[in-house]
């Protein structure tokens, strides 16, 4: 493998150690393993126990060797979930797209395939830093390519998966070494075996007596006896045995001496030990309401001095700073965090805890539903479960574990959403019973959850119960007991049940205006809920209505409310394609998903949805390869992101089928829909009228491949099942029927085709008027059949008056009207829109 020279065209990796020491036979031993494997990516890993200098081995190694690759990647591996988000800056670097562009899932898996085919670079080299179970990487890890990945770890499983290379502590000459070339000062090498033997050789317990020492200018004498005063308290159970001993006696000394000269660094040091052990976001330290000791406020109210405390704690190598990085941050390893714990009484740890969560909760931006929001609450997230939120009894902190949960809701994290409410849920009922009014809110959250998931029967039991218990605990006017009902419109719509949603819905927003007024984001997103019910019993006009006055509403707020605004937007485009104005819905789809990408990304929940909408919209318009292709893009997104059988990915399978169906795609469209409609019962049960609708786009797919007789089949039992539940006039009802009066004029059973073909073109011309298109398919398919049943004169009256309505709405180049113009049947599909 040969490389770009000394300088690799990509590369980001940590600063070289100018002190790093040793490993030598370590690194040449991996070097030429790494690269005796010439046929597969064969993973290494560095492995061992925490301190003995595995990340700062890797560090050395990708220094060390540069000049073999042209791209070196550093990818932290402390939280597999943000694994694939530094992969994804790669994307730009390899000539890919933006991952705000593509996507975070997308913009990784197309990296990890531009490693595998070598394109553009043909020698990399990828770090995982500090992974922890090997299961969490397995689709991260590049299996092929020509290039090489090494990992470090704590963790001892990874013997099981790849090449490991275990990192002991330090051979006594290194850590003399070591100490000759950390310390500014002269040392001998006999203090310098002296030091090595009472600290054992780890790294980590050397680098901070060797950093201590150069502080404080402590002969080695003085430094032994300290030292040896300490040795006798231990690690807390559970810590490395081998090396307890010299890494309480260091630790202890360091500590002491932090004391001594620096009060205040000494007390910082103590609340960063309450946060967890990534990076913490420095402007989290600033003047806050709430419980905090009286010398961390004086601390944080004086930038010098907590500069000068940082600054302190990192000459004693004790955190590590990242002034780079665009929030600033600071970060404690674990193991001094762990051992900073210990030293403390159990009545300081509650002090120090509540003042970590006074912190997190003043830095925390009041609204999570904004984007601007999201990039603070990410950074906040990795110290939810080490500052141990979820036991607070306050009220704000309470609060602002809400926060999380609907910020994780907003930005589509929905993954981590669910572990989070269950923590917070469980520890709330412990503590203050399953009538709280929080445990009812995470509650509530919960039931929000199992409604995305598509677990709606769940969501409707759990959400009933919560609703009746908010409204004695709170009352049915209180904000929490109105965000709930707009659930439950939901949970309505998820059980087929259209009229009790529309009517429940309608008594949601008049006292979402009487209690919060007609601007307000819930009342707003009520409004949308109200929209949508009417849309799905076929008032589509009403539910325009609706949505431009919520549109307009809103203009008139100042508040950031993307993902409602979106919503609404969406919904209009809906409404606007269901009143059958097709180019319209469109330009208001394009609008709106232009409005949503400013703000989201390409995998949010929220873009595939508004993007499936308008991929229908462009297929009703007749841009029937735009409309394929976009299709495509979103079921695959779908897809990754959610599996099979999540309810936004059976919508997105239902338009892609219908837009392979229309580009003459007829094989795949039907094995995608019969696919579909065999998942739909899960979900939404076998009566639901999407389900009625699945299985006539199945039945119009086996008329098309010759088989009108299944097709009639299919249909009769779709058509009397969404009867029991719509009724006849109903615009889905009515596309069933539709679709039916072709399967028995294919089936040359030209009078029932006729007399089904007359009632429903009187049925749509009374529901949606004469000049919307489904009406005028049904005109156009019914005079084929009069003009094929001998009644010509009633087929030529007809013809002629559907293709001016036709040429006045659609257009005469339109693919719809060229059927009609032809006398063929037109075949109309059903997408089941979102709940």
């Amino acid at each position: 493998m040969t490389g770009a020279g000394d300088h690799p065209e990509v590369w980001k990796v940590p600063p070289r150690n100018k002190n790093f020491t040793g490993r030598e036979e370590l690194l040449n031993r991996l070097r030429s393993d790494i690269a005796g494997k010439v046929t597969a990516v064969v993973p290494h890993a560095l492995y061992g126990l925490a301190g003995v200098g595995k990340t700062q081995a890797a560090v050395e190694y990708a220094h060390r060797f540069r000049q073999h690759y042209d791209l070196v990647w550093w990818v932290p591996a402390d939280q597999p979930g943000l694994v694939r988000t530094t992969l994804a800056q790669l994307a730009p670097r390899l000539g890919l797209p933006e991952p705000s562009a593509m996507g975070i899932e997308e913009a990784a898996a197309a990296v990890l395939d531009a490693l595998r085919r070598g394109v553009p670079y043909s020698a990399w080299l990828l770090i995982f830093d500090n992974a922890d179970e090997p299961a969490d990487f397995t689709d991260v890890i590049p299996s092929e390519g020509p290039g090489h990945v090494l990992v470090t770890s704590r963790n001892h499983r990874w013997e099981n998966v790849v090449d490991t290379v275990a990192i002991d502590v330090f051979q006594r000459e290194e850590s003399v070494q070591f100490f000759k070339r950390r310390m500014r000062r002269a040392i001998t090498d006999e203090d310098a075996t002296r030091l090595a033997d009472a600290l054992g050789d780890l790294p980590l317990a050397l680098e901070q007596a060797a950093a201590l020492q150069t502080e404080t200018g402590m002969p080695t004498d003085e430094y032994l006896r300290l030292l040896e005063e300490r040795t006798s308290r231990l690690l807390s159970e559970g810590k490395p045995i081998e090396y307890r001993h010299s890494m309480t006696a260091a630790w202890e000394l360091s500590m002491a001496q932090l004391k001594k000269q620096s009060p205040e660094a000494m007390e910082l040091l103590r609340c960063c030990a309450f946060f967890g052990p990534e990076p913490i976001p420095r402007a989290v330290f600033a003047p806050v309401e709430g419980p905090v000791r009286a010398q961390t406020a004086e601390l944080v109210a004086d930038p010098i001095r907590l500069g000068r405390a940082i600054g302190k704690l990192n000459k004693y190598a004790l955190v590590r700073i990242d002034n780079e990085s665009r929030l600033r941050t600071l970060q404690v390893h674990r193991l001094i965090q762990a051992l900073v714990r210990e030293e403390l009484r159990p009545e300081e740890h509650q002090s120090i805890r509540s003042e970590v969560h006074s912190l997190l909760v003043g830095w925390a931006p009041s609204d999570p539903d904004v984007p601007a929001a999201w990039a603070r609450y990410d950074a906040l997230l990795p110290h939810i479960a080490p500052a141990k939120v979820a036991e607070s009894l306050r009220p704000g902190v309470r609060d602002f574990a809400l926060n999380v949960v609907n910020y994780l809701s907003a930005s589509g994290n929905h993954v981590s959403m669910r572990e989070h409410v269950r923590v917070f849920r469980e520890q709330w009922t412990r503590d203050s019973g399953p009538e709280d009014v929080y445990v009812l809110k995470a509650t509530k959250a919960e039931g929000d959850l199992l409604r995305y998931l598509g677990k709606y029967n769940e969501a409707f039991e759990l959400n009933t119960r919560t609703l009746a218990s908010l409204r004695q605990a709170v009352g049915n006017e209180n904000p929490e007991t109105l965000a709930l009902l707009n659930g439950i419109g939901a949970d309505l719509r998820a059980k087929g049940l259209f009229r009790e949603a529309r009517e429940h819905d309608t008594n949601s927003v008049n006292l979402h205006k009487k209690v919060l007024g007609p601007g307000h984001v819930r009342t707003l997103r009520a409004m949308n809920n109200l929209a949508i019910d009417h849309g799905l019993l076929s008032d589509y006009w009403k539910a325009r209505e609706i949505l431009e006055e919520a549109l307009r509403t809103q203009q008139g707020e100042r508040q950031d409310q993307t993902g409602t605004v979106l919503n609404l937007w969406n919904s209009l485009s809906r409404a606007v394609r269901g009143c059958g104005e097709y180019e319209e819905a469109c330009d208001i789809g394009h609008d709106a998903l232009a409005y949503g990408q400013e703000q989201l990304d390409a995998d949010h929940y929220r873009i595939l949805l508004a993007k499936k909408d308008l991929a229908i919209s462009l297929l009703r318009a007749g841009d029937r390869a735009e409309a394929l292709e976009m299709a495509r893009e979103v079921h695959a997104r779908y897809v990754r992101l959610y599996g099979l059988e999540h309810p936004g990915t059976l919508a997105a399978a239902a338009c892609l089928s219908n837009s392979l169906r229309v580009n003459d795609e007829a094989e795949k469209a039907f094995k995608l829909a019969v696919d579909t409609m065999e998942r739909f019962p899960k979900l939404y049960g076998a009566e639901h009228p999407y389900t009625c609708g699945c299985v006539s786009n199945v039945a119009l797919l086996h008329r098309v491949r010759g088989r009108p007789e299944e097709a009639r089949r299919l249909n009769q039992q779709a058509l009397e099942g969404i009867e029991k539940r719509l009724g006849r006039d109903h615009h889905y009802s009515l596309i069933i029927a539709i679709n039916l009066a072709s399967d028995l004029a294919e089936l040359g059973d030209l009078e029932a085709a006729c007399r089904l073909g007359e009632d429903n073109h009187l049925r749509l011309t009374a529901l949606l008027g004469e000049r919307h298109p489904t009406t005028l398919a049904a005109a156009s398919n019914l005079s084929a059949d009069l003009r094929a049943s001998g009644r010509e004169e009633e087929a030529e009256i007809l013809f002629e008056r559907t293709m001016e309505h036709y040429a006045a709405t659609l257009g005469r180049e339109h693919a719809d009207v060229k059927v009609a113009a032809n006398q063929r049947h037109l075949d109309l599909d059903i997408d089941p829109p979102p709940i």
